[in-house]
């Protein structure tokens, strides 16, 4: 099943018989997903779990509710941030459905993004922290994907929510796609907003009200991601304006498809088929895959295929056929809330 499959019945979007049954089904695993976390996150509140102090300071970028949040490009943003600082930044992440046992798409995405910033990757963050001070000379760590990861300790907890899907439907994973209940927000430290130019300002004002009932205060920082520009395998770049046609095929792996659906309109192509190919995020694609798509492309008489970076890390290839394959290169940008984040990073570096 796909995500956006997945996503309509979730949602309860998707009625009848069969969707009602697998929604029932679905939220029995909640309950004991949520009692395992809750369990967990208890044991930690209470010291029973031990929490490890790196020797520099530790940033964390993550979220409440599974994939499609804007985790990668906020990173870059940090990474560059502490760079312009006069500082070496080290990311640390898990590493999740890496690629050939060793990297995975974010990885990736994320050397183009931010040359010359080590990524190390393993599931045992503690030890690689120790490792990037000793080895990689860190000044302050970025933990990617570090919300749920409690046994480092961090200076700044940074969540994102996407406002284009703030709460993950209200239920825990598998039956929504909160990672834990709400009330996991008070531990955050800073509430960032992405895709906060896709909604509209009452729509972002209750959000905003939302999260201050949970956390006691409506401080938070308005993040969009703007595109930059058109990318391929070979690293050459095109301005978004330079298609022959702006009717384009479309696919992607990710988390929020639904969301690169809106960037790819906005940048004014049109989506031959109305909506783009998805497969389930962190996809590794096969050649008939790619076979497919091409096969597609000829069909709609389209002269570009278009995807996100980090599908388009995985595939290695210029042309799907004789179809002309690129991404489109994002970047995260404050819109609003830019002394907030300022303060608060520049409070950890004090």
């Amino acid at each position: 099943m796909d995500e956006a499959a997945f996503r309509e019945i979730i949602s309860g979007d998707k009625r009848g018989a069969v969707p009602t049954v697998a929604r029932g089904a679905l939220a029995g695993l909640s309950l004991f997903y949520g009692a395992a976390v809750r369990l967990r996150n208890r044991a930690f509140d209470a010291g029973l779990k031990r929490v490890h102090k790196a020797a520099v300071p530790v940033v964390s970028v993550g979220n409440i509710t599974t994939g499609g949040t804007g985790k990668t490009p906020m990173v870059a943003w940090l990474a560059h941030w502490f760079q312009d600082y006069g500082l070496r930044p080290v990311i640390l992440s898990r590493g999740y459905r890496s690629l050939s046992g060793e990297i995975n798409d974010e990885k990736l995405v994320l050397d183009q993004l931010s040359p010359g910033v080590p990524h190390l990757q393993n599931p045992d963050r503690v030890d690689f922290a120790r490792f990037a001070v000793e080895e990689h000379g860190a000044q302050v760590l970025i933990l990617d994907d570090g919300f749920q990861h409690r046994r480092l300790a961090r200076d700044l907890d940074i969540v994102l929510i996407d406002a284009l899907n703030p709460f993950g439907y209200g239920r825990l994973l598998p039956r929504g796609l909160l990672r834990e209940p709400l009330i996991g927000l008070k531990r955050a430290g800073l509430i960032v907003l992405t895709r906060a130019d896709q909604i509209d300002e009452n729509s972002k004002r209750q959000i905003i009200e939302r999260i201050s009932e949970i956390r006691g205060t409506a401080d938070h920082v308005e993040v969009a991601f703007s595109p930059q520009c058109l990318i391929n395998s070979s690293g050459q770049t095109a301005d978004l304006s330079s298609l022959p046609s702006q009717l384009v095929t479309v696919f992607c792996g990710i988390g929020n498809p639904a969301a690169f659906s809106r960037t790819v309109t906005d940048c004014g192509f049109q989506i031959a088929d109305g909506d783009p190919l998805s497969y389930p995020d962190h996809y590794h694609y096969r050649m008939g895959d790619l076979t497919h798509i091409a096969d597609l492309a000829d069909v709609l008489q389209t002269t570009a295929i278009l995807t996100t970076q980090k599908d388009l890390v995985k595939i290695n290839e210029d042309h799907l056929g004789s179809v002309p394959l690129w991404a489109i290169q994002i970047a995260a940008k404050i819109v609003s809330g830019a002394d907030v984040i300022n303060d608060h990073l520049n409070r950890i570096l004090q």
